[in-house]
């Protein structure tokens, strides 16, 4: 996990996995190109190659068998090609993964996105925002910034704060923390295009305050005034991915001053992984948050102390990211597709060479030239086993896990331009009795990334918050924080515990609680 400069060591940002992104129909068309499988009709493929070339079109995949070719194209010439009489039919090309982080969306969402899993997990599915009130809540995203141009949060109703001294325009994100936390809150439900938020339907008001630069830094003083311009702009929920170590008193006056006028404010409880207090989200008008992975159980990196007063959604999280800079990296030897994870840092480029072991990958091998590097995890960092590869002539590189599961990595500072991927332990212990076959490794740009940290569970919460209220606006903040709290799912522990808080938060029952009971406690 990414730790913060300065007094504020424990901001959740946690941009640690970045898997893969929306489908590739999705991903190209922001270049102007879309990703689709071509079948051809019996003995008419050469004439099909011949179109899909006229056509500006580029092999990606060779499907022989079934007389079918995966390519990328120009959008604007995907008509023609479907109207070729040498073509029997023309389909997308659909993403898939071993694990159930997303699913083809269904209702009430429109078809052809991804759903992270964590929206129905919080009851988002049952309380759709289009049914809602949700216009009458305003969420204020204290964070990096958002991409005003993505696909997914260009329309959405959303005002904003920027530092022109500081931090700089809102509407940019330098380091994609802040756009990743808006699409979570408020990716637009549209069809054929990247995911959904929590609330999808373009009706919810955001606004957004910029603290962080591309360095991801800023001081208690600057996040006390930012929530003071998010209760200028009206906001009912104060969404805040970050944190320190250090309360501060006068952040913590900021904080009672808000709740008293109405404002509830929803903050990361930390990445560390232990007992310790993160501010804000541990002064006791700050609601805490706590993360989980999608099998509902407690996120190892997650804080955990008598503060977490909730918990969401915040391993593997699918949400948005400044378009075009996300990774989505692809492997396949000897034929056989495999799923890795992205090492932050690779260039954006293809590369097929046999596959060769590299060991550790911890000195220079003049074999290794032309060769991807297979390389087991562990004794040194990613950096230099990446380096390593391509000073030894290699072409591509892919590091597998030296423990059980699936990993991703960092290259830190270092500049190399061969693409370079991670791998599980199994996915190693395969690959190595595959030396000496075609190993094709791609990293590609995409609009879309997974992330972990209790960051990305922050917006689930401040999202269903504001849901929840908008068909009870009449309720208090402190209202809204118990009601949450009292209708959350209870896991660990029977009743309130450390890790997870009240549990894991939930939309409908938060919802028909209130409906039943009132407001009041």
């Amino acid at each position: 996990m990414k730790k913060l400069k300065g007094s504020w060591t424990g901001m959740a940002v946690a941009i640690a996995t970045v898997m893969f992104g929306a489908p590739m129909s999705s991903m190209a068309q922001d270049q102007g190109r879309t990703r689709v499988i071509v079948a051809a009709k019996p003995g008419a493929m050469a004439a099909v190659r011949a179109a899909i070339a006229k056509a500006g079109g580029r092999v990606k995949v060779e499907l022989g068998d079934v007389n079918a070719v995966a390519i990328d194209l120009p959008l604007r010439a995907l008509a023609a090609l479907k109207r070729n009489g040498n073509i029997d039919f023309v389909e997308a090309d659909p993403i898939r993964r071993p694990f159930a982080t997303t699913s083809p969306s269904a209702d009430p969402y429109e078809l052809g996105q991804l759903e992270p899993y964590g929206i129905r997990m919080v009851q988002a599915d049952q309380l759709p925002s289009g049914d809602s009130l949700a216009g009458n809540r305003k969420v204020c995203i204290i964070d990096s910034g958002y991409d005003l141009q993505h696909e997914d949060l260009a329309h959405n109703p959303v005002t904003g704060d920027s530092d022109p001294l500081g931090s700089g325009d809102w509407f940019v994100d330098e380091n994609s923390h802040g756009t990743h936390v808006a699409g979570t809150v408020a990716a637009m439900n549209h069809a054929g295009v990247g995911v959904v938020g929590v609330a999808p339907n373009m009706t919810l008001n955001l606004h957004i305050v910029k603290v962080f630069d591309a360095e991801g830094w800023a001081y208690s003083s600057t996040l006390s005034n930012a929530a003071m311009k998010c209760r200028k702009a009206g906001a009912n929920v104060i969404s805040m991915s970050l944190g320190g170590s250090r309360a501060g008193r006068v952040e913590e006056k900021v904080f009672n001053f808000l709740t008293k006028r109405g404002i509830l404010s929803v903050a990361a409880a930390g990445n560390d992984g232990n007992t310790a207090f993160s501010y804000p989200a541990s002064y006791p008008t700050v609601m805490s948050v706590g993360a989980l992975d999608v099998n509902k159980a407690w996120a190892t990196f997650s804080q955990f102390n008598s503060e977490v007063d909730i918990s969401a959604p915040g391993v593997d999280v699918l949400s948005s990211v400044p378009m075009g800079t996300g990774a989505l990296p692809s492997l396949s030897v000897g034929g056989v597709d495999y799923a890795p994870g992205a090492m932050d840092g690779s260039p954006n480029a293809t590369a097929t060479a046999p596959l060769a072991d590299f060991g550790l990958g911890d000195a220079v091998d003049p074999g290794m030239a032309g060769k991807v590097c297979l390389i087991q995890r562990g004794n040194i960092d990613f950096a230099t086993k990446v380096t390593n590869c391509e000073t030894s002539g290699g072409v591509g590189a892919v590091v597998y896990n030296n423990a059980p599961g699936g990993f991703s990595g960092t290259l830190g500072a270092a500049v190399t331009t061969i693409p370079s991927v991670t791998a599980s332990d199994t996915e190693g212990a395969a690959m190595l009795g595959q030396l000496g076959q075609l190993a094709t490794v791609t990293v590609e740009a995409t609009n879309y990334s997974f992330f972990n940290g209790t960051s990305m569970a922050t917006p689930h919460v401040s999202a269903v918050a504001a849901l929840v209220w908008s068909y009870f606006p009449s309720c208090t903040a402190e209202q809204m924080k118990a009601s949450l709290m009292l209708s959350a799912e209870d896991l660990g522990d029977a009743g309130r515990d450390d890790k997870f808080g009240a549990g894991l938060v939930q939309a409908k029952a938060a919802h028909d609680r209130i409906l039943a009971n009132g407001c009041g406690l």
